[in-house]
């Protein structure tokens, strides 16, 4: 029974250091942030995410739209075209820990003949899914057109400040 608590406290302790922040720069095409240049005051802001809730994906890409605009030295962006994909799939069973009893047999034959001894054994199987399952992978993509001055009046059109200020905290959850 101790070893079944050893393996359930390591395998808590693995998944603890293997999860990692949803709002980080995407690897690849992994989840996170990346932007595409597409002009000098263009750019494409995408950021994917595994969740159930889409508005987290949205706030999160305009969240580094807002960053970008700050890094590039301009005050505001204006989204030009929004798009949100939602792909619900199921990735990988759940995790889990069995744990059965069984018997090992040997046999042993030498010159005056056979002898057989069964041994009992205690088997545990971890099984340790580190994607959520049933969850949607959400990509929340904006093209956003950047400027210095006065925020524009138009619905579409945010200050970076003020947007990074606003939803800088949901980055460290």
């Amino acid at each position: 029974m101790n070893k079944l608590i050893l393996i359930l406290i390591s395998t808590l302790l693995i998944s603890a250091c293997a999860s990692k922040p949803p709002y980080r720069p995407a690897e690849g095409n992994g989840y996170g942030y990346k932007e595409v240049k597409i002009t000098e005051e263009k750019y494409r802001v995408h950021f994917k995410h595994r969740s159930d809730d889409r508005s987290e994906a949205m706030n999160f890409a305009l969240l580094r739209a807002a960053e970008l605009t700050k890094l590039k030295d301009y005050d505001w962006f204006i989204i030009n075209n929004r798009e949100t994909i939602i792909d619900k799939e199921r990735v990988a069973p759940p995790s889990g820990v069995s744990v059965g009893r069984s018997h090992r047999v040997e046999r042993h034959c030498g010159l005056l003949g056979c002898s057989t001894h069964t041994e009992p054994q205690t088997n545990v199987g971890v099984s340790l899914n580190l994607n959520s399952p049933d969850k949607s992978e959400i990509e929340s993509i904006l093209e956003i057109h950047m400027g210095h001055g006065e925020t524009p009046d138009s619905e579409n059109a945010y200050n970076a400040k003020e947007v990074y200020e606003n939803l800088s905290p949901l980055s460290t959850k």
